[in-house]
């Protein structure tokens, strides 16, 4: 056996080399970690969490199979991606700015600063001139403008609209009709209009108003006065209005998806690909002197008031969506909340446009009035144009600016309101219970009746997240639990009314709730927070709710006309969005009422809102919205309408 004694000396100095480099090697190992910055390993529980991109406050959710088809169509033909405004600069030491990340601040403030970057972006990027307004149509639709697009620019911009561009709820609206002959739109048009069938029909003849039927007379005022200014520039046409709350318009996943797929890939690629276009409308035959309208003896719609509408208003969902499940137990009710919530122990909603889609959330059926038992419900599965004042993600109704706003039917007076810092800080709301028919106990599914419960029921127990000061320069966000009871003081929801209701149902909920005086709208002016919640559709106080100096927290399932990726008012820029959950509720008010931080972003907000209410929900803003939408329909039920458009 060989020993060292026996090596020769230059194996054992080779030897002694190789120790010294082992140790050597040792030691550097041990200070890399300090001297690169290497974490050691740690349970996944003790790591700093991963930070997640933030979804668009507003921006459109991924076409993926939980959406409906007609959201997954509604694509914007050959459009680049809109650029982004700069992202502010990370403090040092600080990581990427791009996310939600409650360790680092409250989700509410990254929420409301980017609402604020993404509505001055959109601001900077709107057309400057005719020019620019005609590429801008072209790049996002890839169609020439309508006729008369020149006249309503100029009508536009004699009215200093502000959103020159932003009219893309339109156009998806329009996508399927342009999947159907025109012939077909008109003659379904009148004949809706010819049986008693809850509508207000209104003619054009001749560049005016030749014939207006149906309608309580202060819609009829409110209507014809949307019309005087924009007829001269309108072919002849017969439209009808729903004279309801409720939406009218559903149609089965394949008829939408086929007449999408039919409009953008063969009609719409016709008009785009020709070059001689013509800008005038083509006067329609058949539609008569629009003196009367001529009576049918059958209809397209079915009344199914005061029963279920979750089966019909889920059947333009993809077959795989989530609404479209095939079990009844709530267990299988699973909401895809990914596109829409924050990371967290908390949902503050990011996107409310993934929020509303009815394809993705199968929990709407037993939380939600509408879907358990409509007040009213008068329906067609075919595609009948209907101009309603607002809809669900999976109808196709055609929404226009409500005549409710227009005629100011919940009006607001400045004299009447207070400064900011004179209101009270809570929520506030008083309503009635609206927005179902309850029957057998179905009001403890509708979502008013949820939402007072949810605000009144003192010991449930709440998340709040606090902020546990770390050191000088960081802050850590902790979820921690306490009672409703201990913010009671920021809540003041009630119902001031029971309605809508068999005579049991009306008992159990006045024995249930404990009701307030009736309060006048001017009441609400003194409390800096109001709550707005969808009724038996969109709810008719919004508009006024936002022109106050108070801040607007927002319910809404039901789309307006200014809702949407490209709507005109913006979620925590313009108001607070809920969700129908509500684990979220009452930390937006404890942040917004109590915290520092929060007061600021609060104040900051209700100032925003109100200044861009002034600018945006003026009735020369609706009648300009009107006008375009109107243009944009008369195209489509042109006969020519391949052949039609305006050019420079």
């Amino acid at each position: 056996m060989l020993t060292p004694r026996s090596l020769p000396r230059r194996g054992l100095g080779l030897v002694l080399v190789f120790v010294f480099i082992f140790c050597a090697a040792y030691q550097v190992i041990q200070i890399l970690p300090t001297t690169l910055g290497f974490q050691e390993d740690v349970p996944s529980d003790k790591r700093e969490r991963p930070q997640i991109p933030i979804w668009n406050a507003e921006e459109s959710p991924t076409p993926e199979a939980s959406q409906s088809t007609q959201e997954v169509q509604h694509e914007r033909i050959e459009e680049p991606e809109q650029p982004k405004p700069e992202a502010p600069q990370p403090a040092e030491g600080a990581g990427p700015q791009d996310v939600v990340d409650e360790s680092e601040s409250h989700p509410i403030l990254q929420l409301v600063q980017k609402a604020n970057d993404e509505r001055e972006a959109t601001i900077s990027r709107q057309s400057k001139s005719l020019t620019e307004a005609v590429a801008e149509y072209r790049r996002r639709y890839g169609l020439p403008p309508p006729p008369n697009f020149d006249k309503w620019y100029e009508f536009a911009k004699e009215r200093d609209v502000v959103l020159i561009d932003e009219f893309d709820m339109i156009h998806e609206m329009l996508a399927p009709f342009w999947g159907l002959r025109p012939a077909t739109i008109r003659k379904r048009a009148a004949e809706a209009l010819g049986y008693s069938n809850s509508l207000i029909g209104i003619l054009i003849r001749d560049h005016k108003v030749s014939l207006h039927q149906g309608g309580k007379t202060w819609e009829k005022k409110a209507l014809g006065q949307m019309f005087s200014n924009i007829t001269n520039y309108l072919p002849d046409m017969d439209l009808a209005f729903n004279a309801l709350d409720e939406p009218r318009v559903v149609l089965q996943h394949d008829d939408l998806s086929r007449l999408v797929a039919k409009g953008k890939d063969v009609n719409m690629q016709a008009a785009a690909a020709n070059q001689e276009l013509s800008n005038s409308f083509t006067k329609p035959d058949g539609l008569g002197k629009g003196d009367s309208i001529r009576e049918v003896a059958s209809s397209r719609f079915v009344n199914v008031g005061k029963q279920s509408a979750w089966g019909t208003a889920r059947m333009s969902c993809p077959p795989d969506s989530p609404a479209r499940s095939l079990e009844d137990d709530e267990d299988d009710l699973v909401d895809d909340t990914t596109s829409y919530c924050t990371e967290g122990d908390l949902c503050f909603i990011s996107n409310t446009t993934a929020f509303s889609n009815v394809c993705s959330s199968p929990s709407f059926k037993t939380t939600y009035g509408f879907f358990d038992r409509p007040n009213a419900y008068s329906v067609t599965h075919d595609l009948v144009p209907i101009f309603s004042q607002s809809k669900l993600s999976t109808y196709s109704d055609i929404v226009f600016p409500s005549h409710w706003y227009w005629a100011g039917k919940v009006p607001y007076d400045s004299d009447l309101d207070m400064a900011w810092d004179s209101k009270r800080p809570e929520l506030y709301w008083r309503g009635s219970t609206t927005g179902g028919f309850s029957r057998w106990g179905g009001w403890r599914h509708h979502h008013r009746q949820r939402f007072v419960q949810k605000l009144n029921a003192a010991s449930d127990e709440i998340l709040t997240l606090t902020t546990l000061t770390t050191n000088a320069s960081s802050a850590t966000r902790s979820a921690e639990k306490s009672t409703l009871e201990s913010h009671a003081h920021l809540l003041n929801v009630t119902f001031s009314h029971v309605g809508q209701c068999d005579p049991g149902d009306c008992s159990a909920q006045r024995h249930t709730f404990s009701l307030a005086p009736y309060a006048a709208q001017h009441d609400a002016w003194s409390s800096k927070f109001l709550l707005d919640l969808d009724g038996n559709a969109f709810s008719g106080r919004f508009q006024a709710f936002l022109k106050s100096r108070s801040l607007v927290f927002k319910f809404a399932l039901f789309r307006e006309w200014t809702s949407g990726p490209s709507g005109w008012l913006s979620a925590w820029r313009d108001y607070v969005p809920l969700s129908l959950s509500g684990g979220e509720w009452v930390e937006a008010v404890r942040y917004l009422a109590e915290e520092e931080e929060g007061i600021r972003v609060a104040e900051e907000m209700a100032q925003r809102s109100t200044e861009w209410a002034e600018k945006v929900l003026r009735k020369e803003d609706m009648e300009v919205w009107f006008f375009r939408l109107l243009l944009e329909y008369a195209r489509v039920i042109d006969d020519n309408r391949e052949k039609i458009g305006f050019a420079l």
